[in-house]
């Protein structure tokens, strides 16, 4: 597609030893994920943004965009979470680039870093640079995409809850379902945890001793 660029130079120019190269001024790289049930979508990134709200700290920028940041890095770290209309988006930045969040059309999570300057990275504006200038900008979104996993991760996936809660055939053998809101269970639960470390195990009358406070 270079072929097809409009030349600046007339042959004059060219015959006088003038020429040109293409540079990188802005460059964009994007990912998108699509819902199969958008409003659940919806709900959870707007429940990433309330979570994540602490993006823009020098350590967490540090790590979403693999470079070294000290007190000479240059640049303003926070995150800003902006709202057009209804619909909230998550911006935080590195120098002069940044990274973008946002629901894209009620049906994706739209993740976008765009690179305003590649001496940020310590590389020039020669087009040969844009593979690598590309690697960067996908592993920043994916890295940023990790970060907001592991503030998901604390609560169970829809089908493993309903696994836990209902009861079971397991090896042709019916196991009962244990339901959260029943205090009993919680008082079980509490009490196993507490036998987690013994290196000898636990009997069913100590079981009982020490649950005895927690399903009375």
């Amino acid at each position: 597609w270079l072929d097809r660029l409009p030349d600046p130079f007339v042959r004059e120019d060219h015959e006088a030893g003038y020429n040109y190269r293409i540079s990188i001024l802005q460059a964009e790289f994007s990912r998108t994920q699509v819902f199969d049930r958008p409003l659940s979508g919806r709900h959870l990134f707007e429940e990433v943004i309330r979570e994540n709200l602490d993006l823009g700290r020098p350590s967490k920028v540090s790590l979403i965009f693999n470079r070294g940041i000290n007190k000479r890095t240059p640049g303003t770290f926070q995150t800003r979470v902006i709202t057009q209309g209804v619909i909230p988006s998550l911006h935080v930045s590195y120098k002069s680039s940044k990274i973008k969040q946002y629901f894209k059309e009620d049906h994706a999570l739209r993740t976008e870093t765009t690179i305003n300057n590649t001496h940020d990275f310590g590389l020039g504006r020669s087009l040969k640079n844009l593979p690598e200038l590309r690697a960067i900008g996908f592993a920043a979104n994916c890295r940023l995409l990790e970060v907001e996993t592991i503030s998901q991760d604390c609560s169970l996936a829809e089908g493993v809850f309903e696994q836990v809660t209902r009861p079971q055939i397991i090896d042709g053998k019916r196991v009962s379902g244990l339901r959260f809101d029943d205090h009993r269970v919680i008082g079980l639960l509490q009490t196993l945890c507490g036998f987690l470390l013994l290196p000898n195990g636990f009997s069913n009358s100590s079981m009982r001793e020490s649950g005895r406070a927690f399903i009375s």
